[in-house]
This record gives C-alpha cells, structure tokens and sequence, in this order.
C-alpha cells in the first residue's frame, strides 16, 4: 500500500527530527516534512480514528490495522489549538488527498520550536515500512513510502495471573497526554512482568500502545486510572504514577481553553482600537455592514462505476464548462475576458487531464479523479515560494469547483446579499467575485490572498475596494457589524462609532460626486492648476483593456503587459500574431502612444515552451530581459513584431527588469539591427523600467542612453524592503510610499532629468491617490493608472500645483515612515 505525502514541502528521514521521540522512533518508523502549504491531506484511503484536541495532531487508520499518526511541528500542543483547522473528525471515513486540518503556517513557525511534521507508520505487528524515494521537495499526494506485509512470529504470552493493582492520579501535564508523553509511559513500564492499562471514565487503553492513549483524549486535570495485573504490577504501577505526578517537564497550570478554527473563528483577538490592518489589492473608501462567505466543500462521491463511464462523465463535464467559458468570454470585457480566457486554457491542460485520467484508471469516480489531478497542481503553486504562482491556484480550485458542480449536477447558488455589504471570506474565486451584484456589494476583505491575485484584479476593474490578507483575525467579525472599509489606507475599522461613521459616509458622498465630474471632464487633456503638463496614461492587459482606458480618457498606454499572448499556450506566438495583437490596440488608442513591455515572464510566470527551470527564489532569478537574452530568438520576434504596428513610432519599447547599462544596451542594438533589415529610418523610442534598486540609483547612466524611464513601484518596493508582497506574514507593512522608495523615485527623475528625459510611473502608485501628488513633487510627470481610476486622477492632477506637490514630496522624504508619509498625504488632500 502507497502512502502519499500529506503536505507539500522538504522530505527527510526521522533521525533529522530534534525530537528524540520521533527520532528514536519510540513511536514507530516514518519520515518527517518540513511543511510549504498550510494543508495537511489524507495520505491514503482510510478512517480517522484519533484527532488530538488541540487540532496538531491525527491518525489515520489505513487498513489491516495500520495506522499512520501525522504530527504538525514539534511541541505544536503547546500552541492550544491556535492555527488549527480540522476539516474531520474522528469515525470520518477519508479518501486519499481529502483535507484534514489547515494550518495556519506562518503561526506554526512563530509558537513552535519546529514546523517540520513527522509521519509515521505506528508500531503494527503486521506491517513494515519500506521509503520509496529520497529526501527533497514534495508535492500532496507523492509517494513517499509504502506499506509492507511482514510475517509476524507467534509468541505465547502467559496470561496476567493475581491481582488487579489499581490507583487513581491526577494528571498535572498542562497539555494532556500527547504523543511524546504516551511513548515515555509505554517505555516506562515495558520492563515489567506485567499487563498496565490507563483508563478515563469508560474507556481503557494498553500502555502498549500510544495511538491508544492518544485516543482517549487525556487532558490537564483529569482523573485516570492505572490499572496492572502481573508479576510486577504493584511495581509497574508506582512507576507509571511517579512518572505522570512528575509532569514529564510539562508540569502546569490549565491552559487556556481549547479552540479548535472552524471558518467562523480566528486566531488572534480583534485590536482594541478596532481597527485592522491589511493590504490594499483595490484601493476605494465604503462604509457598510458585515456579510460573511464561506466557500462549502462540494461532496464528491466516491462510488466508481468502469473506468469507461467515470471518463465519459469527466469529458461530458468538461464539454459543459467549455460551452460555459465560452459564452462567458464573449461577454465580459477587460481583465474579466483575460482570466476566463486563462480558465478556458487551463481546463485543456494536458497534465490535468493526464493526471485525472490516471486516477479514473485507478478505480477513482471523476470527480475524485479530478480533484486529485487538481489539488497536488495547486499545492505546488502554493508551495514555489512565489506570490504570483500561488495566487494561481485559486485558478485550478475553481476550476475544480466548477467541473464537480456539474457532475453533482449542481448550479453554485448566487449570492443574495443585501445592499451596503462589506464581504468577508477566508477565500474567494475568481467565478464567484465574478458573479457579486456590484449594486449590492461596496467592498471586500478576504483572510488570505495577495495584490496580484485574479481577484485583486478583478476587484479594481470592478471599483470594489478590497483588502487582502488581513489573517484569521477576520473572523472574529460577527454578522452585520458596521465597518469602514478604507482600502486605499490598507484599512478595515470594525465597529466605528456613529461620529466615524457620520465622517466615512460624507467623504464617501464626496468621492462619487467628485468621480462624477471627473468622468464628466474626462476627455481633457491633463494639466495642473498651474498649467504644468502631466500625462495620464492607462495599464493595459488587452484590446479591451484599451477600449475602456480610451472611454476614461487615458491619454496614452503607460504599460501593456504582452505576457498575455505568451502564457496559458503551448507554442510561442509568431512574429504576425504578436504584431497583428499589437496593432488591434494600437488601433482602438488611435495614434495616442503605446509603450509595450518586452516579455516580462520567467520562473515566477512559466511558459511550458520556455526551459526555464524551477528556481528557489524565482523573483531573483532568470525573468524579465534576462529571459530574452537567454532566448534571443523570442526576443528578436517580439521587437519586430512591435516595429510592424503602424503607425510607425506610435509604439515605444520599455525593457523589465533591468539592472544594469550593459543590458540596454544590448536590447538598442538588437532593436538597431532589425531597424535596418526592416528598413525603418523613423525613431523607435526605447526605455527602461526601473524595478531594481540598481536601475533607480543608477538612473543617471541609464537615461544617457534610454529615450525615457518608467518605475515599475511595485516591485521596486519589494526589492527596496526585501519583503514579499505576496506573502501574508510580511505584505502589510508593504507599502510603496516608505521614504526609502520615495528616495529611489526621486533619485530617479533626477537622474532622468540631468538627461533631459522625462520619468514616469506605470506601478501601482500611480493609482493611488495619496501618491500621486506625491510623485509629482518628485519629478515624475507621467501618470500610468488602471483605465477605471484614470478620471479620478486626471481630476487630482488638475487641482494640484507643481509649487505645493514640490513642498509635500520634501517634507515626505523626511518622515520615518511610511504611515508618516500617509498621514502627511491624508492632510495635503483633505
């Protein structure tokens, strides 16, 4: 029998455990894992037959009486079931890849001395283990070692004879009997002529067998009593009391009580100030009231009938869902055609579908098979250590969701809210933000997430201000509580009182009506009240994006992201298709200026075509120009594919990720070289993206030589605080307007500037209110925003003076910090 790997992360052998019970293997043989995800899966098909109070803990009944007991990090009890999700409970029957409890990962690491979780084969009489690969990297689900018959000698043993010695103790360990101190009482007593049994209330348990005394479930202050009959039961009994009065080290007073996370519970108190803090993936201000979603498990029925029919209904289902994405991209628009196309690619993945036929082959129904073809794929998104790879598999869950509704022959019920509902989720998928009635819904707080995520996306096409990642603490909110959801602050104010409310709901009125005339005064050309010159341009992602970015009166393409036309395929695009994509866009801005990114792809963003191999930390790795330069021929088609777009000029190249002079120059004599095969004697414009520390400090050198420079704020900040804004344990102290990159952009324009060449900022800052003044102050006089925000800031831009944004960029370069520089914006724009 198989046993699969039950999370993802670093397998090794139990000796590299530091607890000595695990290592010694007093409790049986195994492996350990030193987890990535925050789920731990069914590793094979069996029955739950002890799951530990505290949720740390459970053990899976495999067969033949083979049990396997699951440890989430060493000494994790003592965390009282803090970060502790179970999905089960003990009699569930399980099917191999169901979760059993979800974790919260960063917690385990920060309140236990260890997070690596040992699996282990519990002594069975009948059963060895033989390990079915070496140490490293695993996925859920991975064959890890197997479960082996062995013959078993028969040995007589004499049955207990005189009397039952019995005595009742108090148990003082302030965690109960876990699992090292059930393997410290079975050792205790194995040199006694004596059979020593534990009881509490009605249930007993041999000493012998510590999955036994786990399930009886032993915690502080409970009675029990020890019980031998024997030779030296007398003996074995004193000995087995003197060790449990000890305390084994873990003598104490009670503990808090027990709280095992269920959906609707979290793993810290709410602040006392109310006031929550996250991080911004659709900036916006509502005011509304709680309406909590919890995202039900859809049962899966595991009854299989031939391998024929379970494919045939797969096949039937995905047909269904095609049709249904189908329709779907004909009418959606903008960022929502881009993720429903990317679902409709996914969905013909071959690795899924060879995955999920594999399963059926092995007497899996569909849907299980589908969902063990998807879970381990998501998993291993989750587990790469990249933000916007784990932000995908929200993508493959909904894609299961989806293909198992249609086999339960079930619609997913729409959401019925009722207006001015703030929503708050662990999770949310794209289909299902897709499917919110914006009429209803003011705004949305998700536990987890990131910035990039398809539904931060999607959140800001929609003008829903949304807040990521704000943790577990989530759900501490009861139903209906009124909150102010501030998301451009990174913000989320539970419970105001009706002075804060009055306040939230005027600024709230004020914006609409503000938005309202912006929209009105769009089509203007932008300029400050002093009449200096500011372009407000548009991030695009599509054609459609273009239509909506010129209905807004974009001015111009800041950004268009072209990985759209590389990812989710199975061949690069020809040199016509990328020009013919480029030209359609080109088109809809008529004549206004287009900047096209060269590839911006790498280990963080795969495309199957491209042998990039998995890389530790792929947002230091082989992305951006450095893709191109490893692919010379991809970047060649896609340069002249940009100088095909006519008018000729319209289009201007900006080069990613650049870290150095060397590599602009590079590209300019590729981009020279193809000028002249082409025949092409107008001037192509060609810039960098400042992204890299390197490139803002470096500025003056690259302007010498880039026709302009454009900052990329997002990831220049990331880099700037070596913090991951993907990742929840660091992402809200993340914050763009930190003095250090404000330095940076300033460093920037100025070196721009000594060049005589104009600096403009197409990341998320230029999105953002607070910043943009901000921003012009130091320099920057190119605004790239998403096309729904492009009035608003075009409106901001037009009431600003270059005198006033100058004095506010100075005192900003003096804060601390970047709360500092915010309450210092909130004032210059109240």
């Amino acid at each position: 029998m198989a046993i699969g790997a039950p999370l993802a992360g670093w397998l090794s052998g139990l000796e590299e455990v530091s607890d000595p019970v695990f290592a010694q293997r007093m409790l049986g043989d195994g492996v350990a894992i030193d987890p990535t995800g925050d789920c731990l899966y069914a590793p094979c098909d069996g029955e739950v037959t002890v799951l530990q109070p505290s949720g740390h803990a459970i053990t899976i009944l495999a067969g033949e009486g083979a049990e396997i007991l699951m440890h989430i990090g060493l000494d994790t009890v003592a965390m009282n079931g803090q970060g502790f999700g179970p999905c089960v409970q003990v009699g569930d029957r399980v099917r191999k890849g169901d979760p059993l409890i979800r974790f919260d990962l960063d917690a385990v690491v920060c309140g236990a001395p260890s997070a690596v979780t040992p699996v282990v084969l519990l002594e069975t009489p009948g059963y060895t283990l033989a390990r079915t690969r070496d140490d490293g990297l695993v996925v859920p689900g991975e064959a890890i070692f197997t479960l082996e018959p062995r013959a078993v000698a028969e040995t007589a043993r004499e049955p207990s004879t005189g009397e039952t010695v019995e005595r009742s103790v108090v148990v003082p360990l302030v965690h109960g009997i876990h699992a090292r101190p059930a393997a410290r009482i079975r050792d205790a007593v194995t040199c006694y002529r004596a059979e020593v049994s534990i009881a509490k209330a009605s249930q007993t348990a041999s000493v012998r067998s510590p999955v036994g005394l786990l399930a009886l479930g032993i915690r502080f202050g409970d009675e029990i009593t020890l019980s031998a009959q024997g030779e030296q039961a007398e003996d074995a009994v004193a000995t087995l009391a003197a060790l449990i009065e000890s305390g084994m080290g873990e003598k104490g007073h009670a503990p808090a009580p027990v709280t095992t996370l269920t959906a609707k519970q979290a793993l810290t108190a709410l602040p006392t100030d109310g006031k929550l803090p996250g991080v911004t993936a659709a900036p916006g201000l509502s005011v509304g009231h709680a309406r909590r979603f919890k995202l039900a498990e859809i049962e899966v029925d595991p009854a299989a009938t031939s391998v024929e029919e379970e494919q045939a209904r797969l096949d039937a289902a995905r047909s269904t869902l095609a049709a249904r994405l189908e329709r779907e991209v004909q009418h959606a628009h903008g960022p929502q055609r881009a993720i429903v196309e990317a679902h409709r690619a996914m969905l013909d993945d071959a690795g899924l579908l060879g995955a999920a036929a594999a399963a059926i082959r092995g007497g899996a129904s569909a849907g299980h098979g589908w969902r063990e073809a998807i879970r381990p794929q998501a998993e291993a998104l989750r587990a790469s250590g990249d933000a916007r790879l784990a932000e995908r598999a929200d993508d493959l869950l909904d894609l299961e969701r989806r293909i198992l509704l249609i086999l339960a022959g079930r619609e997913e019920a729409p959401l019925a809210l009722p207006p001015q509902t703030i929503l708050l989720a662990q999770d949310l998928l794209p289909s299902q933000l897709m499917a919110l009635d914006p009429a209803n819904v003011v705004g949305i707080c998700v536990e987890r997430g990131g910035p990039t995520s398809h539904v931060a996306i999607l959140a800001a096409s929609m003008g829903l201000p949304t807040l990521v990642a704000l943790g577990p603490v989530l759900g501490q909110i009861e139903e209906g509580t009124a909150l102010i959801l501030d998301a451009g602050a990174a913000q989320l104010h539970v419970a105001p009182d009706a002075k804060a409310l009055d306040a939230a709901q005027q600024t709230v009125a004020e914006r609409a009506a503000r938005r309202a005339a912006a929209q009105a005064a769009a089509d203007k050309t932008c300029h400050m009240a002093d009449g200096t010159r500011i372009e407000v341009f548009a991030n695009l992602g599509s054609r459609a994006d273009a239509e909506l970015a010129v209905a807004n009166g974009a001015e111009g393409s800041g950004l268009l992201r072209t990985e759209f036309l590389f990812l989710d395929r199975d061949t690069a695009p020809s040199v016509d298709e990328q020009a013919a994509d480029y030209q359609a866009i080109a088109d809809v801005l008529a004549g206004r200026p287009l900047i096209v990114r060269l590839l911006d792809i790498g280990g963080d963003k795969p495309a199957p075509y491209l042998p990039i191999p998995t890389e530790e930390n792929p947002a230091l790795g082989l992305r951006g120009i450095r893709v191109g330069f490893a692919h010379p021929q991809l970047l060649e088609d896609q340069i002249r594919a940009i100088l095909k777009v006519q008018p000729i000029g319209q289009c201007r190249i900006m080069v990613p990720m650049v870290a150095c002079v060397d590599e602009l120059r590079r590209v300019r004599t590729v981009l020279d070289r193809l000028r002249a095969e082409m025949g092409i004697t107008d001037i192509v414009e060609l810039g960098v993206m400042v992204e890299t520390p390197a490139a803002a400090v470096t500025a003056d050198l690259l302007a010498a030589e880039a026709d302009f420079l454009s900052i990329g704020t997002n990831d220049l900040t990331q880099y700037a605080l070596a913090m991951d804004r993907g990742n929840a344990a660091v992402a809200g102290a993340i914050d763009g307007l930190h003095p250090a990159v404000l330095r940076m952009i300033g460093e920037t324009a100025r070196g721009a500037n000594r060049h005589g060449r104009w600096t403009g900022v197409c990341g998320g800052l230029a999105s953002d209110p607070l910043a943009v003044p901000i921003l012009i102050g130091l320099g920057v006089t190119e605004l790239s925003a998403t096309p729904a925000i492009v009035p608003e800031i075009k409106a901001l831009v037009s009431s600003l003076t270059f005198e006033d944004t100058r004095a506010l960029a100075v005192a900003a370069l003096a804060c601390a910090t970047a709360a500092d520089v915010r309450k210092l914006a909130r004032e210059f724009t109240a």
